[in-house]
């Protein structure tokens, strides 16, 4: 029987985080990740993290900046904490070598939507992918961190409301591992929209674990869709950095003018809710793009090196052309609940990241919170606390069933049906009709799963983002009224 200290499921900033602070107080720490380690929804946060790091900065303004966006529907307490521990976070991650763009040896500040003053530092615009490379560094060299990649956690095992460790899908092969202390750090849930920036690991495997163990959650109605990903047909809805209008990017619809003025404020800088909403309205009068062709050529260039490369080698060249834009899914600002130490409801149960509803975002996440959040609550040296002695140690393990041709067939029919439901009912402007269609047809699409006998991993997984699909629309359902990212017309 395999025992660890602590198991965490995920490895992107929160789960690796927590890993290396984990394995400073216990020694045997496992780590499982369903893909390769590195490939995390950290990866592919682009702008930065935010943190008070400026003289012209307080903690104050940045609390506030956070409740605004997140429509006065935070925690203040969570907020506090968070945006308290910032600095210490960057600074961590300084001490750790990630490499933040500076000059003259401080960090560079750059100012996203919803931001009063700068304060997201960044590695030029691949910030999460710098942090999350130094990350795994750090834990494939850890002698007390095991890592398990390519493996999936089929369910948690519990019992009369405690949390003994994992059951997980391993070489074709169920086991069962047993902790002290497990963790749920699987990242985001994007993939349950036909339209998302998230890689396809984000399928919302943590919420639909956490709810079959009896888990409470907060929040789940509030799925935020960043309002600039790549529009081009065919092509993958590839993220513009919030950054790059931080940086005095214009939004224009088809007839090159800035619609964004006299809509808020901010204009361009508003809360990712209001611009998402601007746009998909725009959109039903033509294209709206994205113009960085009045900014200094060279410094585009330098700033944002990926996305010029990558929108170059899709034909665009981000300093002369309008670049085609369209909202996709993008973060869940809620989900498993948790206090500041991260504890969920069960007992030798943790969360951290995206995964989780601590409260800090609200209805609506501020741009570059979210690695700051991920980073603040993981980033604790807890001690594992004893499992009692009469831990079950009969639980049974399921045996591998391999998908026929036909199951398969079905379930990838199944995965387009269903992420089209969520997009079409459940996206960016909802309705008590539209929200009720969604739920009849996940209903249907569950019911079609549940008389699948394979235990495949394609399957699990896909029921999994059934499971995690009917929380968000029961969710969005309960809450009547509008608020933040999450929109109804009646």
């Amino acid at each position: 029987m395999q025992h660890y200290d602590v198991i965490v499921i995920g490895s992107g900033i929160s789960g690796l985080n927590f890993a290396l602070r984990a394995a400073e107080k216990s020694k045997r720490v496992l780590v499982v990740t369903k893909k390769e380690i590195a490939l995390a929804n950290t990866n592919f946060a682009q702008g930065g993290i935010a943190a008070v790091l400026s003289t012209l900065d307080n903690f104050e303004k940045h609390i506030k900046d956070t409740i605004v966006a997140g429509a006065f529907h935070n925690d203040k307490k969570a907020v506090r904490y968070m945006v308290q521990n910032g600095p210490a976070a960057i600074a961590r991650l300084v001490e750790l070598g990630v490499p933040f763009t500076s000059q003259h040896g401080k960090i560079m500040l750059t100012r996203e939507g919803g931001h009063s003053e700068r304060r997201i530092a960044f590695v030029a615009d691949l910030t999460g992918q710098a942090i999350e490379k130094v990350l795994v560094d750090k834990a494939r060299r850890n002698p007390f961190i095991t890592l398990y990649e390519h493996t999936f956690a089929a369910d948690l095992i519990v019992e009369h409301g405690r949390c003994y460790g994992v059951q997980i899908l391993r070489d074709k092969k169920f086991e069962n591992i047993f902790a002290d202390m497990t963790v749920i750090a699987t990242g985001g849930a994007g993939q349950l929209f036909e339209n998302t920036t998230n890689p396809e690991i984000s399928t919302g495997d943590g919420i639909a674990m956490a709810s079959r163990a009896g888990c409470e959650f907060r929040d789940l109605e509030f799925v935020q869709f960043h309002p600039t990903a790549l529009y081009l047909k065919g092509k993958p809805r590839f993220l513009i950095s919030e950054a790059v209008r931080g940086e005095g990017a214009y939004l224009l619809n088809k007839k090159g003018k800035r619609f964004m003025i006299g809509k808020h404020p901010l204009a361009e800088l508003a809360p990712r809710d209001i611009v998402a909403r601007a746009i998909f309205e725009e959109e039903k009068s033509g294209q709206v793009y994205m113009d960085l062709r009045h900014k200094d050529a060279d410094f585009i260039k330098t700033r944002f090196p990926n996305i010029y490369q990558t929108l170059k080698e899709y034909g665009l060249n981000i300093t002369k052309d309008l670049i085609p834009i369209s909202p996709a899914a993008h973060y869940i600002c809620g989900g498993i609940k948790v206090d500041l130490r991260g504890e969920t409801n069960v007992k030798n149960l943790y969360a951290f990241g995206e995964v989780t509803g601590t409260g800090v975002h609200g209805a609506n996440r501020l741009a570059s919170n979210s690695l700051l959040e991920a980073l603040v609550f993981s980033d604790k040296i807890l001690r594992a606390k004893r499992l009692p002695q009469n831990f079950p140690k009969k639980i049974g393990t399921r045996k591998f069933v391999p998908a026929s041709k036909k199951e398969a067939a079905s379930a990838k029919k199944l995965r387009t049906q269903l992420r089209k439901t969520m997009w079409n009912f459940v996206g960016i402007i909802r309705s008590q009709k539209s929200l009720l269609q969604a739920t009849n047809e996940l209903k249907k699409i569950t019911a079609q799963l549940q008389k699948m006998r394979t235990t495949s991993k394609e399957i699990l997984e896909l029921k999994n983002m059934a499971l995690a699909a009917s929380l968000i629309t029961k969710a969005a359902l309960a809450r009547k009224k509008s608020l933040g990212c999450h929109y109804r017309v009646n």
